[in-house]
């Protein structure tokens, strides 16, 4: 397969950027979209050019760190996934295929199609814990927590942080990765005592990170790799009314 890659490139985060074109040529419709860039890269180093700069770590969709806006959509075409799982066969050979990095001002650009997501981790600084004295692991069974709640727990803490959410939304809103965080400890008895700090610490985090507001067109569901689904915005809106009536 051969694709025309029309991909962002800045210096760093003062410095101009701008589109440039690349070929992708003879590339397996089974590689992943970061094998393609591997490869490319892989091109530009031989051609003595600076590679294109991309974040990555496990590529097994789990880290969250390889989050590009592939054709304006965050992680590409499909759902479900994050773009480490993304395969080039989703595209058309011989197409142009956009890659930008995530579009936020919380998130600033650091090179080309890498940004700066520390504001997320200073959101979980905020409150996204538990506090337990440490020790000896509990018995399984010594904290009993409903199936049905521990499942939807779960779901919320599948989520991986990519900031899919944020880039995708158009306030920027960090509020989906926000309430999978609070829905999942809200959601457990081993969370119950910090609930109300937690969620009015977090969410004032968020505003003070210059993330947008909720714009309620469900986007940020659309395009999340885990599928985290909006109903946990409606939890986290509860839990802060909670708290603050509390």
């Amino acid at each position: 397969m051969d694709f025309t890659l029309k991909v962002w490139r800045q210096a760093s985060g003062k410095a101009p950027g701008g589109f440039k074109i690349y070929g992708a040529k003879e590339i397996s419709p089974d590689a992943s979209f970061l094998e393609m860039l591997d490869i490319v890269n892989a091109g530009l180093v031989r051609d003595g050019e600076e590679p294109i700069a991309f974040d990555h770590d496990c590529r097994e969709g789990i880290c969250g760190s390889c989050g590009l806006m592939i054709n304006g959509r965050a992680h590409g075409p499909l759902r479900g996934v994050a773009t480490c799982e993304l395969r080039m066969r989703a595209f058309k050979s011989g197409g142009t295929i956009v890659v930008e990095p995530w579009r936020a001002r919380a998130f600033p650009i650091i090179k080309d199609l890498v940004v700066d997501r520390t504001a997320m981790d200073r959101i979980m600084a905020a409150g996204g814990y538990i506090t337990v004295k440490t020790g000896s692991a509990p018995d399984a069974n010594s904290v009993l927590v409903a199936k049905e709640l521990a499942d939807e727990a779960f779901d919320a803490a599948a989520c991986i942080g990519c900031g899919a959410c944020v880039a995708t939304c158009k306030n920027a809103s960090a509020m989906l990765f926000v309430a999978a965080k609070v829905s999942h400890l809200a959601l457990l008895p081993q969370g119950a005592p910090e609930r109300a700090r937690r969620v009015e610490a977090m969410l004032s985090q968020m505003d003070a990170d210059g993330f947008g507001a909720c714009s309620n067109t469900y986007a940020c569901e659309a395009e999340c790799p885990k599928e985290i689904s909006v109903s946990h915005i409606a939890r986290l809106n509860r839990e802060y009314i909670r708290a603050k009536l509390g």
